[in-house]
C-alpha cells in the first residue's frame, strides 16, 4: 500500500523536498491571509491573488497560478494538505522532484482554467484542489496503463478516493467541480504526455 506514510517528518522533508515545499507554501499563505484580514475574506483573498470571475480579474491570467497557494478557510486548508501530505510522495519518487513539480503546477493552472471557463460570472475560487486532482489523474492513468506499478490496495483505494471525489464535487456547495475535473484531466494527460516523451 503505497499511501501510508511511515517516515520520520526528517525523512520525509529529505525524500520529498517539492512535496515539503508545497505544504509549507501554503501553510505560510493561509497564515499571511489569516493577519491580513481572513482567509474567508473576498477582499483578502482577491489582493492576494485569488480568481474572479469578474471585468478586468478574469483576464488576469496569473491568478490561476497565485490561487493554487490560497485556501478558504481552516477546513479547506486542512482536507488538501492531508491529500497532497499521504498521496504526493509516491509521484515525487516515482518521477523526480522536477517532472513531479511540473505535473503539479500544470495541473494546477489548467485546473483553474477550466475552473474560470466553466464557471458562473461573480464566482471567487481559490485553492490546491485541481493540482491535487492532477496527482489522481497520474494515479489513474498508472492504474489503466501501468497496472504493474501499483498494488491491489492502492489501486483499490485510488478508485475509491476517485470516485467519492467527483460525487462530492457534485453534490457539495462551494466546491469547484470543474477544477477537480480539470485537474484531473489535466493530470492524466501531462503524466501521460511524460511516459511518452521518456520512451521516445
Amino acid at each position: 500500500m503505497i499511501f501510508i506514510r511511515y517516515e520520520k517528518w526528517r525523512t520525509y522533508v529529505k525524500q520529498y523536498p517539492v512535496t515539503t515545499l508545497l505544504l509549507l507554501a501554503n501553510i505560510i499563505m493561509f497564515i499571511v491571509l489569516a493577519i491580513s484580514g481572513g482567509s474567508k475574506d473576498g477582499e483578502t483573498l482577491l489582493r492576494f491573488g485569488a480568481m474572479w470571475k469578474e471585468e478586468p480579474y478574469v483576464h488576469e491570467t496569473w491568478r490561476m497560478f497565485t490561487s493554487m497557494f490560497l485556501h478558504i478557510g481552516f477546513d479547506h486548508l486542512l482536507f488538501n494538505m492531508f491529500a497532497l501530505y499521504v498521496f504526493a510522495p509516491p509521484i515525487e519518487q516515482a518521477l523526480g522532484s522536477f517532472k513531479y513539480a511540473v505535473l503539479y503546477l500544470a495541473s494546477g493552472v489548467l485546473g483553474s482554467a477550466v475552473s474560470v471557463w466553466l464557471s458562473e460570472w461573480g464566482t471567487l475560487s481559490a485553492g490546491a484542489s485541481g493540482a491535487i486532482y492532477g496527482l489522481y489523474g497520474a494515479y489513474f492513468f498508472i492504474a489503466l496503463f501501468q497496472r504493474w506499478a501499483l498494488d491491489e490496495a492502492s489501486r483499490k483505494t485510488l478508485y475509491i478516493i476517485l470516485g467519492l471525489g467527483i460525487i462530492q464535487s457534485f453534490l457539495m456547495s462551494n466546491v469547484s467541480w470543474s477544477a477537480h475535473l480539470g485537474g484531473l484531466a489535466a493530470g492524466f494527460v501531462v503524466y501521460g504526455l511524460m511516459r511518452w516523451v521518456h520512451r521516445k
